[in-house]
């Protein structure tokens, strides 16, 4: 076992401060701790902001989703009011065939027998 004695190898660094100087430690400890309360309330005002941003976005997904369920129904209903407006047009189109038909054979049964007949009197 060693005894220590007063004298210090060369191979220790010593790490506390010196006394001889005071003042300047003093200075660095004062400056340190401002540094690292600015660090605090940036971080504090980071934080804050981090959460005000994730509300936002929360609450805006939201909406978004809500957005996107009423274009999908719209969408349905449009699809749903083509349908219907397909079915009517087709109607209108059979319903003006048979005017058209019945047309042709008011003529040809009402009008064209006054005419056989007219000219059968004239020939008489």
């Amino acid at each position: 076992m060693r005894v220590q004695t007063g004298e210090t190898p060369a191979s220790v660094v010593a790490f506390a401060p010196k006394k001889e100087r005071p003042a300047t430690t003093i200075v660095a400890d004062n400056a340190g701790q401002g540094i690292i309360a600015m660090l605090q309330k940036a971080a504090d005002m980071a934080k804050s902001d981090c959460d005000r941003a994730m509300d936002l976005a929360h609450r805006l997904s939201f909406e978004l989703r809500a957005a996107e369920e009423r274009v999908g129904e719209a969408e349905e209903r449009v699809s749903q009011l083509e349908a219907e407006a397909n079915h009517f047009r087709d109607r209108a189109a059979r319903a003006e065939d048979w005017l058209a038909r019945i047309h042709t054979e008011v003529e040809q049964t009402f009008f064209q027998k006054s005419e056989r007949q007219r000219v059968v009197r004239e020939s008489k």
